[in-house]
C-alpha cells in the first residue's frame, strides 16, 4: 500500500487536469480504453487465481481457437463441407432412432374412428417390448430405479387412483394436498430438517435445482441488492445448474476438482466468490464419479462470505441418509451442516417413486417464498404456483407417497446396504484389472473408471455394448461410469467378467477401436468450436421427435 501511495504521489496531477481540459475527446477515449483494459486485467487475474496460469492460458487458447474455427466455417466452401458433415452425422442419428418396425403402423393424425381398448393396449405392449437395452436384467447404468415388482404394482395402483387429480386445485383434491405435504415432510425428516425447514415437490432433479437457483437469485436481488447475480459450482456439478444460469441470464463459474479425489478445489472456490455471488454448490454425490464434495468446508465458506449453499443430493437421494446406519462411512449432507440453505433430493431415484418426482428443500420459509411465482393483477384472478408448472400430475405424487410408506426406513436401509455393497464389489473388481483404474473416491452407488494406454476406454465401452451393457461415457477425463441400482446387484459378477473380457479384446487390437465411440467422444473432447457439438446434440434431440 505504501508503494502504491508513493507512485500516486509522483503523478503530475496538474498537468493531467490541464491535458483533460484541453483535449476532452481524447481524454475520454483514453479513459475508456484504460477502463476496458483494467476490467479485462481483473477478469484475467481472477481466472488465474481460480484455474492457475497454465489452465487459464489453455482455456484462453481454446476460446481463440474456437473463434478461428467459427470464422473458417463461415468461409465459402469450407463452411459448406463442415455443415455437410454435421448434417450427415445428424441424419445417421435420426436413421438409427427412427427405424421402421415391420408390421407396425405409424399414427401421425388422430384416427377418425376411435380404436378399441384391446387394440390400443396391444400396440402399447408391442412398443414396450421393442428391442433395447435389457434393463430388467440390470444391463443399464442407472436409468431405471426399480423397487421390485410388488412395489411397482402398488405405485401403479396409486397412480391410477389419482390419475385425474391436480395439486393446482387443493379445494377439489384436499387429500392430495395432504399427501404432497407429507412427502415433503418425510424427505425433510431424512435430511434432518427441523420445524423451520420446508420444501416443495418438483418434476425431477433438474427442476429442483432450477428452483433452488431461482430462490437464491431473487434473494440476492431483494435482500442484497444484487442485479448481476452469479453462482459458483464445481465443474462436476449437474448440468442443470448451467441450464438454470442460461434460463435466468446469470453468471456461472465452474471450479476445477482435485484430479485424484474429484472433489472440488476449495481454494479455487473461495477465490471465485465475489460481491455478486448468491450461491455456491456441493454434491452428494456427483453424477460423473459418485464423489461427495467437502460439504462441511463449503458450508463454512458460505457463512463466511454470506452466500447461499445448495447441496445437490438428487443422486444420493435415499442412499446417503442411510450410509452410517448401513455400516458405511457417514457423509453428512443435510441440514445439520451450518450454512446449508437448500437441498435437492430425487424421490424417483432410490426412493423408488414413479418418474417425475423430486423434492427441493429450504432452511426456512422465506427462502422458499423466493421460489414461488405470484401475480395479483391478472384478470383471471389471483394466481400463484410453487414451481415452474401450473397444472401438475397428482398421480406421480400419490405414487411417491405409496413408495415411501411401503418401503419404510428398514426397506431403504436394506437397499442402501445391497446397492452400496454392489458398488464396492464392482469397484474392487475394476481395481484388479491392471489396464483400468477407478476415477475419484466413490462414496455411494456410482463407480467411474478409465484405462491406461494402449487400451482406449471408449473401445471398452463398445465391447461392453456388444455384450449388452449400457455404460455412461464421461469426458474431462475420458471415462465410463456405472450407476448401480437394485437391478445391478444380482449381475455384479457377470458385469466384471464381461468387463475383463472387453478389456482383453481391446488390448489385443487397440488400433481397431479408433472408430466408433472412440472417434465420437475423442472428437467431442478436443474440438475447439463447441458449437459443432451443440449442433449435433440439437440434432439428437430433433431425432427424438422424428415420427
Amino acid at each position: 500500500m505504501t508503494q502504491v501511495m508513493s507512485t500516486l504521489a509522483k503523478v503530475d496531477w496538474k498537468r493531467m487536469v490541464t491535458y483533460t481540459v484541453n483535449n476532452p475527446k481524447q481524454a475520454f477515449i483514453n479513459a475508456a480504453i484504460a477502463y476496458v483494459l483494467f476490467r479485462q486485467t481483473l477478469k484475467m487475474a481472477k481466472k488465474v487465481s481460480i484455474y492457475g496460469l497454465r489452465s487459464t492460458f489453455s482455456l484462453l487458447w481454446k476460446q481463440i481457437a474456437g473463434v478461428l474455427v467459427r470464422h473458417i466455417r463461415r468461409a465459402p466452401g469450407t463452411g459448406i463441407v463442415v455443415q455437410r458433415n454435421i448434417s450427415k452425422i445428424v441424419k445417421d442419428i435420426e436413421d438409427s432412432m427412427n427405424v421402421a418396425v415391420p408390421g407396425e403402423s405409424k399414427y401421425l393424425t388422430v384416427p377418425d374412428q376411435g380404436m378399441s381398448d384391446d387394440e390400443i393396449l396391444a400396440i402399447l405392449k408391442r412398443r414396450q417390448n421393442e428391442a433395447g437395452i435389457d434393463w430388467k436384467n440390470g444391463r443399464a447404468s442407472g436409468a431405471v430405479y426399480h423397487g421390485g415388482e410388488e412395489l411397482v404394482r402398488l405405485t401403479n395402483e396409486a397412480y391410477a387412483m389419482y390419475n385425474l387429480t391436480n395439486p393446482l386445485h387443493p379445494g377439489v383434491f384436499p387429500g392430495l394436498r395432504r399427501i404432497e405435504a407429507e412427502v415433503v415432510r418425510m424427505v425433510l425428516d431424512l435430511y434432518n430438517g427441523d420445524a423451520k425447514c420446508c420444501g416443495t415437490t418438483t418434476s425431477g432433479g433438474t427442476e429442483s435445482i432450477i428452483m433452488a437457483v431461482r430462490s437464491h437469485v431473487v434473494w440476492g436481488r431483494e435482500i442484497r441488492g444484487i442485479n448481476n447475480a452469479n453462482i459458483v459450482v464445481p465443474v462436476t456439478a449437474h448440468a442443470a445448474f448451467d441450464k438454470a444460469a442460461e434460463y435466468f441470464g446469470i453468471g456461472i463459474t465452474h471450479i476445477p476438482v482435485d484430479p485424484l479425489t474429484q472433489k472440488v478445489d476449495l481454494k479455487a472456490m473461495r477465490r471465485a466468490i465475489d460481491s455478486d455471488t448468491v450461491l455456491i454448490v456441493g454434491s452428494s454425490a456427483t453424477f460423473p464419479h459418485g464423489v461427495a464434495d467437502d460439504l462441511a468446508a463449503l458450508g463454512r465458506m458460505a457463512i463466511k462470505y454470506k452466500v447461499g449453499f445448495h447441496i445437490d443430493s438428487c443422486l444420493g437421494s435415499f442412499i446417503m441418509p442411510f450410509l452410517k446406519e448401513a455400516g458405511f462411512p457417514e457423509i453428512v449432507c443435510d441440514f445439520r451442516l451450518p450454512g446449508v440453505t437448500s437441498i435437492s433430493c430425487d424421490t424417483h431415484k432410490y426412493g423408488f417413486a414413479p418418474k417425475g418426482t423430486s423434492v427441493v428443500m429450504y432452511f426456512n420459509k422465506q427462502m422458499r417464498h423466493y421460489q414461488y411465482f405470484t401475480i395479483s393483477t391478472w384478470p383471471g384472478g389471483i394466481y400463484a404456483s410453487p414451481t415452474i408448472a401450473g397444472s401438475r400430475s397428482g398421480a406421480v405424487i400419490a405414487g411417491c407417497w405409496a413408495a415411501m410408506t411401503k418401503m419404510g426406513r428398514n426397506g431403504y436401509l436394506q437397499q442402501c446396504k445391497d446397492i452400496v455393497n454392489c458398488r464396492i464389489e464392482i469397484q474392487k473388481g475394476i481395481e484388479q484389472i491392471p489396464e483400468l483404474y477407478v476415477v475419484g473416491e466413490p462414496s455411494s452407488t456410482v463407480v467411474a473408471f478409465s484405462s491406461h494406454e494402449p487400451v482406449g476406454i471408449f473401445g471398452v465401452m463398445d465391447e461392453m455394448k456388444k455384450r449388452g451393457w449400457d455404460l455412461s461415457p464421461l469426458q474431462y477425463p475420458s471415462a465410463l461410469h456405472l450407476a448401480c441400482t437394485r437391478l445391478t446387484v444380482p449381475v455384479a459378477g457377470e458385469f466384471l467378467r464381461d468387463l475383463s473380457d472387453s478389456v482383453a479384446q481391446v488390448k489385443a487390437n487397440p488400433e481397431g477401436y479408433n472408430k466408433g465411440s472412440q472417434a465420437i467422444y475423442g472428437f467431442a473432447s478436443t474440438v475447439p468450436d463447441t458449437t459443432i457439438i451443440d449442433e449435433v446434440a440439437q440434432g439428437f434431440i430433433d431425432a427424438l421427435y422424428a415420427a
